[in-house]
């Protein structure tokens, strides 16, 4: 008899800092099952939405190492044009209002502000990601039934 497998939630990390990414990754594989994918590009990240994330956390700035690089934003809209279900929630250093509301109108599920509470915030939010999935999911399935 085969044992229960227990199915990870995939999630990708997009950080330039690579600190920072490290310390995220290693928070959520301490506290949660997760899969994580780590990318420190908007355009690594975009290379790999085939590999199915259930939820993106992303920098906003992402021009730390290459100046060229695509930013937040842009890769926002690159992950919505590729698949509108997927979470993302944008993380940045600034805390100003005018560019949370922008990320919101690119489609973002949140916007955390990194700081020491940053990862509580996070949890929080992926935990909230998943309520909402299932509760979509028993509407359709009540809805399919009718």
């Amino acid at each position: 008899m085969a044992a229960n497998k227990v199915e990870l939630v995939k999630l990708f990390l997009v950080d330039d800092d690579a600190l920072f990414l490290k310390l995220l990754s290693i928070q959520f594989k301490e506290h949660a099952n997760f899969e994580i994918e780590t990318f420190t590009s908007g355009e690594r990240c975009i290379q790999s939405l085939t590999h199915s994330p259930d939820v993106i956390i992303l920098d906003y700035h992402l021009d730390g190492i290459d100046k060229k690089a695509i930013n937040g934003i842009e890769t926002l809209d690159r992950i919505k044009a590729f698949n509108p279900d997927i979470p993302v929630v944008m993380l940045s250093s600034q805390d100003k209002i005018d560019v949370a509301i922008s990320c919101m109108h690119h489609r973002a599920f949140d916007y955390v502000v990194k700081s020491e509470t940053a990862f509580v915030r996070l949890q929080k939010i992926i935990t909230t990601i998943f309520k909402y999935k299932k509760m979509e999911k028993q509407l359709n399935w009540y809805m399919d039934r009718m």
